[in-house]
């Protein structure tokens, strides 16, 4: 966990939640309640964002007492606790629905990981998250992916150079991009990886003429060229199967021998798992 970020993240998420107050608790519940709370499943699948709720709470109150009977990763079923957290009841409410909007959308993402994590067993492919995540929370989404199995890809525009077909439009064609790419990180003294997307097996065919390059993203490719394309390849480069890959097919694109399969459902269109934070009455 990147404690700087995480920090962040939760201050942020708290003030345009929270405001000048919680003004319905402090309303209703008098000042100084002490009281109990239990995280409840009310859903299946893999359990992700303890770790989070558990720095959300103490970053709310640090006299919060948490103990959490579930770690991240873990298969979940209905009726299952999770944790419970004991101490101030308005700041137990304050966390409450910040702790439940991360851990629903990461175990949701963490599931739908596992499922296509299960699907690629025995193939040597991985299957990689991309950038198609919420702003603000990508941290947090591409963590859950990790929990659930996957592969991070790129987190960012700045810690990788993946050339795409725009970029490619841009500077003129393959094997210009990927001089101008070069001559880049000469001039700024930078080491990144270079990833290069393909169309076609003209396209591939010119990345492998021009060289240069770390990895091969081979997108919107049939089965038929896929598994041409790997084999043209032979092993020189890592590749990488995006576009029009689901859960019905993936194993399919899988089996043509590719290393990665990006996915940005992963992040960008799962369902949430329900869970739900109940008092618990003396």
């Amino acid at each position: 966990m990147d404690k700087e970020l995480i920090d962040q993240f939760i201050a942020g998420a708290l003030k345009e939640d929270v405001g000048d107050g919680d003004h319905t608790s402090l309303a209703t519940i008098p000042e100084g309640t002490q009281g109990k709370a239990r995280l409840l499943v009310k859903d299946t699948g893999i359990l992700a964002g303890v770790e989070l709720a558990v720095e959300i709470f103490r970053t709310v109150d640090p006299k919060l007492k948490v103990t959490v009977f579930l770690k991240d990763g873990a298969e979940i079923k209905p009726k299952d606790i999770v944790l419970e957290v004991e101490g101030g009841v308005h700041c137990i409410l304050k966390a409450e629905r910040l702790v439940l909007n991360c851990m629903q959308r990461m175990s949701g993402i963490a599931t739908q990981t596992d499922h296509i994590v299960d699907l690629l067993k025995g193939t040597n492919t991985q299957v990689l998250d991309t950038r198609k995540t919420t702003p603000g929370i990508r941290y947090l989404e591409k963590w859950a992916v990790r929990i659930g199995g996957g592969v991070n890809h790129r987190f960012g525009l700045y810690d990788m150079i993946l050339i795409k077909d725009n970029h490619v439009d841009y500077s003129g064609g393959i094997r210009q991009a990927i001089e101008n790419t070069h001559e880049y990180m000469t001039a700024h003294n930078k080491k990144l990886t270079i990833e290069i997307e393909v169309r076609n097996l003209d396209e591939l065919e010119e990345v492998l003429r021009t060289g240069g390059v770390d990895r091969i993203l081979l997108d919107n490719f049939n089965l038929s060229d896929l598994k041409q394309a790997v084999n043209i390849v032979e092993g020189r480069y890592i590749t990488e199967a995006s576009g029009g890959i689901t859960v019905d097919n993936v194993r399919d694109y899988a089996n043509c021998g590719v290393d990665y399969i990006s996915i940005g459902a992963l992040t960008h269109s799962v369902k949430c798992l329900d869970l739900s934070l109940k008092a618990v009455r003396a």
